[in-house]
């Protein structure tokens, strides 16, 4: 009988999480897998066309079988993003009360928020079944950045929340090893704790130059973000660096092309006008992630950034491990562990997150490099990635979890 897998994300196709492929190989592998998620909203913030409240509540994805339990789509407000959150956990409870599913593993994939993991371990204490939380956003410090608050009962009511997910999980996961030792400060034994960075989908891979109506066939220096634009991201540092760039007046032009949508994206849009750098950026509308590869092959570097605070020293973007697959040399705005990355493995330049003036100079550093130097960084990337972020090698590695952890024995923490 296949062993059964009962994955809580509260994000699931069609928005593309990396979560998608991981449910995808598990069943290729033998597994029977069943998603509970909400109704796709993220990142617009309104259902996606096609679903709602009564509408494709259950659905079939590459023979896995999803559960869509009913939620507030995030808005535009925080007020909206918080009912979000709320109405996901609320639905759990009811949905963890009346669920027949048996289930042999609970899987909790948590990207903000962490309260999305509660259904998951209640079902999981219910069970009395193996919990494995992977850690995408470390909880409380991501709520201090996005809200700005410093009330320390919030926090500490969230910070108590966290701990009783943390207690209530046979394996933690974590895609940083700056995330290992975080999560170990708050009383959670070392050997409990595992760094599972995460691996790209098989389609990001080098692809052969072949122009794309989006990016203009020209002989400027394409630049390529791809990805959500928010506030994590740090993207309003482009258009100031864009204005130093300008004032250098360089023999090559330099393209900033933005691929991706986001609750930033409009403010991002009037910096650029405000800046009066607007021809020195492409704003392209979201793309689904298998053509992301495309944009890729015709740029001659991919950009990163990350907003300047600890947290996100401790962070490793998902689109890292993309940008790297796809062998393309990288430009980083990005402090700790990201940028450690890309200077291990000569795949590119990067500087201290939030330094308009080092990030303008890599930039016009990389952009002198012979098409050949430029090859080598990225084929640099390329090599770095198959040698430490191995698909195949990594599923393994949680199928492993999965056969020690058949049964709790008492291993669950308590």
């Amino acid at each position: 009988m296949k062993k059964h897998i009962l994955v809580i994300s509260q994000y699931f196709y069609p928005e593309q999480f990396r979560i998608n492929d991981i449910c995808t190989e598990w069943v290729k592998k033998g597994y029977k897998v069943t998603v509970i998620t909400g109704i796709p909203n993220y990142p617009h913030g309104n259902y996606y066309d096609g679903y709602g409240l009564f509408k494709k509540r259950k659905e079939i994805y590459n023979g896995i079988e999803i559960i869509r339990l009913p939620l507030i789509p995030r808005g535009k407000t925080s007020i909206m993003l918080a009912l979000n959150y709320i109405s996901f956990v609320f639905s759990g409870f009811l949905w963890n009360l009346f669920t027949k599913i048996k289930a042999d593993y609970v899987f909790i994939f948590e990207v903000s928020p962490m309260t999305q993991a509660l259904p998951g371990v209640w079902y999981a204490k219910k069970k009395s079944i193996p919990c494995y939380l992977y850690v995408q956003d470390l909880w409380p410090e991501n709520v201090e950045i996005i809200t700005g608050t410093t009330n320390k009962h919030f926090i500490g009511a969230i910070g108590k929340m966290v701990d009783y997910i943390y207690a209530r999980c046979t394996k933690i996961f974590t895609t940083s090893n700056s995330f290992v030792n975080s999560i170990e400060k708050r009383n959670v034994p070392r050997e409990l704790i595992e760094y599972w960075p995460q691996y790209a989908e098989d389609f990001y891979r080098p692809l052969k130059k072949k122009s794309i109506e989006e990016i203009p066939n020209d002989d400027a220096f394409n630049l390529i973000f791809a990805g959500n634009i928010g506030n994590a991201q740090g993207l309003d540092i482009l258009p100031k660096v864009a204005v130093l760039i300008k004032a250098k007046q360089l023999n090559r032009n330099i393209r900033f092309n933005i691929v991706g949508d986001g609750r930033y994206k409009e403010t991002l849009v009037e910096m650029v006008k405000s800046n009066n750098v607007e021809d020195m950026f492409n704003f392209i509308s979201k793309q689904p992630a298998n053509r992301i590869p495309e944009f890729m092959a015709v740029s001659n570097a991919a950009f990163l950034c990350l907003t300047n605070n600890p947290l996100f020293a401790m962070t490793i973007p998902a689109k890292l491990q993309s940008y790297m697959a796809c062998g393309i040399p990288i430009i980083a705005s990005a402090d700790g562990e990201t940028s450690q990355i890309i200077k291990e493995s000569n795949a590119g330049l990067s500087c201290p997150a939030g330094d308009i003036q080092k990030l303008s100079e890599i930039i016009i550093k990389i952009s002198s490099k012979s098409s050949k130097e430029l090859n080598e960084i990225g084929l640099n990337a390329k090599n770095y990635y198959d040698k430490n972020f191995n698909k195949e090698e990594l599923l393994n590695k949680m199928d492993e979890h999965f056969k020690e952890n058949l049964k709790l024995e008492g291993k669950q923490i308590v």
